[in-house]
């Protein structure tokens, strides 16, 4: 049937369990199976420091009433412990309908990843090679570099969902990242910074130009801090760099988008689909189509079609991000956002590659068009409440813009503001949207899931800057 036919599931098998998952009167019931492997190696000071392999098996019942979750699992895919879980899930959400499985028929997916070397036949050695370049080429860069520490993480995973209405859905998902940091230092001044790449893919992923540019970033990104000033405090002009400025997009808006926050009443948005809330020009995405794209799914872990969801358009929420339970709670189709950390975690609604799409305007003309304010490069952690969407963002490396051009580096800078106000304050918008290639993951509600992010150029007339005394 699938890679799990080798466990011993087959068609016969899964209706059994899903017909145990419906027998107290669920509306719907899934079964989601995964096998998934893991493998990390650091490098720090010339030696291996950690390596690791994990590897992992089992399946995750849910019964679904209404909007109540009944969840069970286990690492055992014999037919008695999978039953036994069904009846605990059907235990927990109970009701009154009369549903039995129909015939499952294996679904067809989009390939928009693939692994043309596969991790799993990579050997250690190969991997420690890896990473022992990467450090060599960094100390190669600069003369003042004196600690460069590396680490490579791959891993694979294959999963299966079955569901009473017929639906069986495998793919494969593989991912890997690629990480250099380093430290530098110039008479009494010590500075370290990072770079990293991560994509859905295999050893291929890592080719000369992709790792030269990772090694270089990391050395230049570092060297450049040595000369970097605090700004000024204070309410002023932001303008956005390309690329990982999405964080900002991700944190202070996007989880304000995901359809459960606004079924509760918890997020800002809830009541303000159709509604302007941001300036015309301003598009907002959350994409998992994306070829390779570390946030990319061919399907969600509900069974659903990936797909490419237009939350704001042209400035109106248009909608949110939605998982089969919130879908039905709006009377919509889910938008195949239903995604969990692994069989041992319930679906939630959760980002993809959220980004902003590119306006007209070109990247230096925005910044020519600030007489006194910062240009955003490189962000770090932040801060935000669902609820209010309030924000603390760090900035790991920046400019100040004076007279229209970028000139002094910055650093320690802190960005406070609203998410929905900052939607309302954005003045212009590159053409030249990038998808940050970073190993960025998102936690929610104690999981945590790959994603991408990405944005043009983008100039807000007002935030709250702040060093790290501010």
């Amino acid at each position: 049937m699938t890679h799990f036919s080798s466990f011993g599931i087959d068609e016969a098998l899964c209706r059994r369990v899903l017909s145990v998952a419906l027998s107290r009167g669920a509306d719907d019931a899934d079964l989601y199976f995964e096998h998934s492997g893991s493998t990390s190696v650091a490098l720090s000071d010339g030696k291996v420091n950690r390596a690791s392999t994990h590897v992992d098996l089992g399946v995750g019942v849910r019964v679904v009433v209404g909007d109540q979750v009944g969840y069970a699992y286990t690492e055992d895919l014999s037919e008695a412990a999978m039953v036994a879980a069904a009846r605990v899930a059907a235990e927990i959400a109970a009701g009154s309908r009369t549903t039995a499985p129909v015939a499952l028929t294996l679904k067809r997916l989009p390939s928009r990843y693939h692994a043309t070397q596969p991790w799993e036949g990579v050997d250690m050695q190969t991997r420690v090679g890896l990473v022992r370049d990467w450090e060599k080429r960094a100390f190669a860069e600069d003369s003042r570099v004196i600690r460069v520490e590396t680490s490579l993480g791959d891993s694979f995973k294959h999963i299966l969902i079955a569901r009473p209405d017929g639906r069986l859905v495998y793919d494969y998902q593989p991912m890997t990242r690629g990480w250099v940091v380093c430290t530098a230092e110039t008479g009494t001044k010590k500075e370290s910074a990072s770079a990293n790449l991560a994509q859905r893919a295999g050893l291929e992923f890592f080719t000369e130009a992709r790792v030269s540019s990772m090694c270089h970033r990391a050395v230049a990104d570092t060297t450049a801090l040595f000369d970097a000033v605090k700004p000024p405090a204070g309410e002023m002009t932001v303008v956005l760099g390309a690329g990982s400025s999405g964080i900002l997009l991700h944190e202070a808006i996007g989880h304000g988008l995901e359809a459960d926050f606004n079924r509760k009443g918890i997020s800002i948005f809830a009541d303000r689909v159709g509604q302007r809330i941001a300036p015309p020009g301003v598009t907002v995405v959350d994409d998992g189509t994306i070829p390779f794209a570390r946030g990319t799914i061919n399907t969600d872990d509900e069974g659903n079609d990936a797909q490419r969801t237009v939350l704001v358009e042209d400035g109106i929420l248009r909608g949110f991000l939605q998982d089969e339970i919130s879908a039905k709670h709006y009377g919509v189709a889910p938008t195949g956002s239903g995604r969990r950390e692994s069989f041992r975690h319930v679906v939630l609604p959760r980002m993809r590659t959220t980004y902003m799409e590119s306006g007209t305007m070109p990247p230096e003309e925005i910044i020519a068009s600030v007489d006194k304010g910062i240009f955003c490069a490189d962000f770090a952690n932040g801060q935000v409440q669902i609820g209010a969407g309030d924000f603390a963002f760090y900035v790991r490396r920046g400019f100040l813009i004076e007279g229209g051009k970028l000139t002094r580096t910055i650093k320690d800078v802190n960005l406070i503001g609203n998410g929905p106000q900052v939607l309302a304050t954005i003045e212009m918008v590159g053409n030249d949207l990038k998808i940050d290639e970073g190993g960025w993951t998102c936690g929610k509600d104690g999981q945590s899931v790959p994603v991408s992010q990405g944005m043009p150029t983008v100039k807000v007339s007002k935030l709250s800057v702040g060093g790290v005394s501010a």
